[in-house]
């Protein structure tokens, strides 16, 4: 019975498990889903849009997945885009000529919500225009649309994917939501044509349906249902470093609005943490690396080639945040973790770990401030361990890694109080090491 726990929380066994970003996303949540997707009838996506960016990498191949679930790749797993993703179809269609090109057949194994969102023209120019008018202010997003098209959702003036398939209908709202943006419709004929397009190509390829009823009867047939989380907790538009956040519910509470899958019957949640920190465009960020640290921190970005899959934009890189792992925890409350880029840290000779923030007069924080000004004055408190100055990317077996190397993972599990389960020794399917659990 402990083994088959221990294997629940890991996800090999679960009947179902959520995949969470942990930190501010970037962390690799791709790849444990399409290693988990081998196991798993269904791979579903639950929030976000074409802003996420997941790499996988297979033998010598490599595939950058913006909208698609990772399980695409598996040949015997459903994948579905829920009601909780907003969809750029032109991206969307972008990506499955990627896979035509790459010998993948998806034909069959892709289905998309009738009730997710569509990303629009209007919504990117909106965006765009959004954060040049920030200024020195701005979120620094993707500049996708996505925010705007949550935006639109909010205000129920929205275009849903079920929309398409009554075009004459769909043409008055879409004409409708143009004109809400100050915008004069008959410059986005040609966005319109490309629609119609590409329904035709989603009819016959019979992709739209209702997921929610799909999955609920894919668990009521004992089916295995993986999800997808995109972007991450200290993203998430209640929970992460408000306003530098995405615009959907990245954590945990993301799965049942974005998929309609009841909280009983989620089982396992695995969280996602790089073996250090980064995160991407503007915000807040207590353990990056700055100043004296500067070029050790521009080292790893290198070394871990930190630049992101949607924009190519250089990774702001820190040291591992215990504090923001317990409070991604608080939220999610994960089974296990996963815990990857190991291998980026294999050269130093020195480590830290943040491990906790205190005020000025020396007093604890506790949990994480909702306030960025109250952040702003908090420092963080450093542990200094010995790294292991080995390459241990070819090493597949925990008991293996060099004693420095263990300890400085057995420290992040008694730091974060979270088992840590698997463990990224590098970017292919092979590199990850499976951690007993007791």
């Amino acid at each position: 019975m402990k083994s088959l726990t221990n294997y629940c929380k890991t996800g090999l066994k679960s009947r179902t498990c959520a995949v969470i970003g942990s930190q501010w996303g970037d962390e690799g949540k791709g790849k444990l889903t399409d290693i988990l997707a081998e196991k798993y009838d269904v791979c579903a996506r639950f929030n976000g849009g074409d802003n996420a960016g997941h790499t996988i990498v297979v033998g010598k191949k490599k595939f950058a997945f913006h909208l698609l679930p990772s399980g695409i790749l598996n040949p015997k797993c459903l994948n579905v885009i829920g009601n909780g993703v907003v969809v750029n179809l032109k991206s969307l269609r972008k990506e499955l000529k990627s896979l035509e090109d790459g010998g993948i057949d998806y034909n069959g194994r892709l289905i998309i919500s009738n009730r997710a969102h569509l990303t629009l023209q209007v919504h990117i120019e909106a965006d765009i225009e959004q954060e040049a008018a920030s200024k020195e202010k701005m979120i620094g997003t993707t500049k996708k649309g996505i925010g705007p098209c949550y935006s639109t959702k909010a205000r129920r003036t929205g275009l849903r994917v079920c929309d398409l398939f009554y075009w004459e209908s769909f043409v008055e709202k879409y004409n409708t939501l143009i004109k809400s943006f100050n915008k004069n419709p008959s410059q986005y004929n040609e966005e319109l044509e490309t629609l119609k397009e590409i329904t035709e190509f989603l009819k016959n390829h019979n992709m739209v349906r209702d997921t929610v009823t799909l999955i609920n009867e894919a668990y009521h047939h004992h089916k295995r249902i993986l999800a997808e989380g995109a972007n991450a907790t200290l993203l998430d538009i209640d929970f992460g470093t408000y306003p530098y956040v995405t615009s959907s519910s990245t954590s945990v509470g993301g799965v049942m609005t974005g998929l309609g899958l009841p909280p009983k019957k989620l089982e396992t949640i695995v969280g996602i943490s790089k073996a250090y920190t980064t995160r991407v465009g503007a915000g807040p960020f207590p353990t990056e690396c700055v100043g004296e640290d500067q070029e050790v921190g521009d080292d790893i970005g290198a070394r871990g080639f930190e630049f992101g899959v949607t924009t190519g934009r250089k990774r702001r890189v820190g040291w591992f945040d215990a504090n923001v792992l317990r409070y991604s925890n608080m939220i999610n409350d994960f089974s296990s973790i996963n815990l990857t880029k190991l291998d980026i840290l294999s050269p130093l000779k020195q480590i830290k770990i943040g491990i906790g923030y205190k005020y000025p007069n020396g007093r604890k924080y506790e949990g994480f401030p909702a306030s960025l000004d109250e952040l702003a004055t908090l420092t963080t408190e450093y542990e200094v361990l010995p790294g292991w100055e080995s390459d241990i990317s070819s090493i597949n077996e925990y008991d293996k890694l060099p004693a420095n190397c263990k300890a400085y993972v057995e420290r992040i599990e008694e730091l974060i109080g979270i088992p840590i389960s698997w463990i990224g020794t590098g970017p292919e399917r092979s590199s990850t090491i499976m951690k007993p659990l007791h």
